[in-house]
């Protein structure tokens, strides 16, 4: 590699690489297709990104790269990360082609060009459909979450897209689990695989595990107590169906807790705007199915609950290592009821040795507020109007009177910019903004609250 590329790494923090990365680096940087089983958080996108960045020619304006992610938001989170990785490289262009989003500044886009493309399999086939996208130029096809596309039924978009690919290309596939059924289903786009499988176990010391018997009608209650005794400042709940997450929700905002659902049918803009308040701490508590909650870009969680116990032991282990990242400690709490222990015996079988079972005796109730600290200030003014983070907290640090420390996370998006604000001075806030301009114009604003 080039020393620059080298020195970039050093400056991003990959000073020793992860097992994936150690196994998986050889075998693309020599050009074999891949089939590679590890969890979320191993750092694969690294792997394939610097695979991918190591072959591109910036001075050919043809797509070299296509990524397929399930969701828009790993989507996004992929090309970010992919854009930091190629900082050392002129004019290298990434663009991120996701459901959601207008097409037609996609289609303007492409139609400058790109070096690297990242989307979603439905938003890829609807661009193919037009004839606004050629693939014939591929050289490296990339499957991330290769499990989860088929679960969400994107296998026949898959396929189709493969097939407008050439067929003299390298196809790296990345799956947290690799069941018979994706082993068959993927075989015809892949060309004599090197497979190569990462330990998926988490370190106990890093995260711990807790086990809570309990009966099915009051699995829910139980929730409550869990988020009363340890306080998490955010926590992910797992529950195994949409209806689940729905009825949990109404408890939890019932009893006073800031609990939000995420499930599959949710509207694009309604699941970006749950996706922001989680991550800005104006939300505590996300309560989510296992499809809904692939490829989140949480950088730090408290606390993981599986409000049911998963049926599938590698789905448990990809749950609970969303807490414990890096160098962070986590907590992940299993509520079983005696219907459950079967699948608790494979969780043991799998880990090769036993849960520890804690009682509901255990749990003491706090006295603490159940409001976060923050809460989400909603602006009607986004890219499109070329607003920018440091438009936006100029306008709070400056005429609204604010101090940096009662500001949060700025997020921008394409029509409207959220920005988690204290909530003991929000209110006040709002009625200044309200009155004061950003960037020489005023906005609508308001607050979300349930």
């Amino acid at each position: 590699m080039l020393p620059d590329f080298l020195a970039n790494l050093d400056s991003l923090g990959y000073l020793q690489m992860t097992p994936i990365q150690a196994r998986s680096l050889p075998i693309i940087l020599d050009g074999h297709d891949l089939i590679a089983q590890a969890k979320t958080g191993s750092g694969k996108t690294a792997a394939f990104g610097i695979g991918i960045l190591s072959h591109v020619n910036p001075r050919f304006f043809g797509i070299q790269a296509l990524v397929l992610c399930p969701t828009r938001e790993l989507a996004d989170q992929v090309a970010k990360e992919l854009r930091r990785l190629a900082r050392h490289i002129d004019n290298v262009k990434i663009l991120s082609l996701c459901g959601g989003s207008p097409m037609g500044p996609q289609i303007a886009s492409l139609e400058h060009g790109a070096h690297i493309v990242v989307g979603t399999p439905g938003r890829i086939r609807d661009h193919l459909g037009r004839g606004s996208i050629v693939l014939n130029t591929i050289s490296t096809l990339v499957l991330d979450e290769a499990d989860r596309m088929v679960d969400m039924g994107f296998y026949d978009d898959i396929a189709g897209i493969v097939s407008a690919c050439p067929k003299r290309r390298q196809t790296l596939l990345f799956s947290a689990t690799y069941p018979d059924t994706i082993r068959k289903e993927s075989a015809r786009f892949l060309k004599s695989p090197v497979e190569i499988k990462v330990e998926s176990l988490h370190d106990a010391s890093r995260i711990e595990q807790r086990f809570y018997e309990i009966d099915d009608a009051e699995r829910n209650a139980t929730v409550g107590l869990l988020l009363d005794h340890y306080r998490p400042q955010s926590a992910l709940a797992f529950c195994n169906t949409k209806i689940h997450c729905r009825e949990l929700v109404a408890e939890l905002q019932a009893q006073g807790f800031a609990a939000l659902a995420l499930y599959g049918d949710l509207e694009q803009r309604d699941r970006d705007e749950i996706l922001i308040r989680f991550a800005n701490r104006s939300c505590s508590v996300l309560v989510a199915t296992d499809v809904a909650a692939r490829g989140l870009d949480i950088s730090t969680l408290d606390v993981v609950i599986n409000v049911d116990v998963s049926r599938d032991t590698e789905v448990h282990i990809h749950r609970i290592g969303r807490t414990g990242r890096g160098e962070d400690k986590g907590m992940a709490l299993s509520l079983a009821s005696p219907g459950d222990k079967k699948w608790v015996k494979l969780i043991e079988e799998y880990q090769g040795g036993p849960v520890r079972w804690f009682g509901l005796d255990t749990l003491t109730p706090g006295a603490a507020a159940r409001e976060p600290a923050m809460v989400t200030l909603c602006i009607a003014g986004g890219k499109k109007d070329k607003l920018r983070p440091g438009d936006i907290l100029g306008a709070l640090t400056g005429e609204v009177g604010l101090t940096g420390d009662s500001i949060g996370k700025i997020n921008i998006a394409e029509f409207l910019s959220y920005v988690a604000l204290d909530r003991r001075v929000a209110r006040q806030a709002l009625q200044r903004l309200a009155e004061s301009n950003i960037k020489g114009k005023r906005y609508k604003v308001r607050l979300i609250e349930d």
